[in-house]
């Protein structure tokens, strides 16, 4: 007998032989164990994902929440600056143009402070992404595919195309897109 062992062989051997079942139900009772214990680790990762989710689209109702509104101010500012042209083709109404001019600036800082971004791609190439073509036309000193004129301004918020820029793109002068 081992004097570091306080059951003696014949406990071993009686505990052995009164349940004949125990390495059976001590197995089932280990993979059961280990089933709850997967079962756990896929609970504790879907949560984890859920919330990431949720944190994101919380994010994005931060950011774009004020969207509708934006797309609705990108027309004022298209009204001002039609005023502002049209005022300084005139003689008169220096006060108007001041004016509209101050307002203008007012509404462009108000807009960088929102996150929105004026999209002005003279002289850029053309991206279907971010600009739309209202027409093409023959250039002999411009690639084809490069904004020539901007009819349009675009705008965007947070980097969300809000609404695309209006332009005239360059075109081969024998009349080919590319």
């Amino acid at each position: 007998m081992n004097d570091n062992n306080p059951l003696s062989e014949a406990d071993t051997a009686d505990a052995n032989s009164a349940a004949p079942g125990v390495p059976t139900a001590l197995a089932a009772a280990e993979a059961k164990a280990s089933e709850n214990w997967n079962s756990y680790l896929r609970a504790v990762a879907e949560l984890d994902n859920y919330r990431k989710r949720m944190d994101r689209e919380l994010d994005n109702a931060r950011k774009y929440a004020v969207e509708r509104f934006a797309q609705e101010l990108v027309g004022v500012v298209d009204s001002l600056e039609a005023g502002i042209s049209a005022g300084a083709a005139a003689a008169t109404g220096s006060a108007l143009l001041e004016g509209s001019t101050a307002t203008l600036k007012q509404l462009l800082r108000a807009f960088d402070k929102a996150g929105i971004k004026v999209i002005d791609p003279e002289g850029q190439p053309f991206d279907p992404a971010w600009h739309e073509a209202m027409v093409a036309q023959a250039s002999h000193d411009k690639p084809a595919n490069t904004v020539l004129a901007v009819i349009q301004k675009g705008y965007s918020l947070n980097g969300r195309l809000l609404r695309p820029a209006r332009v005239v793109v360059s075109k081969t002068p024998d009349g080919e897109a590319n």
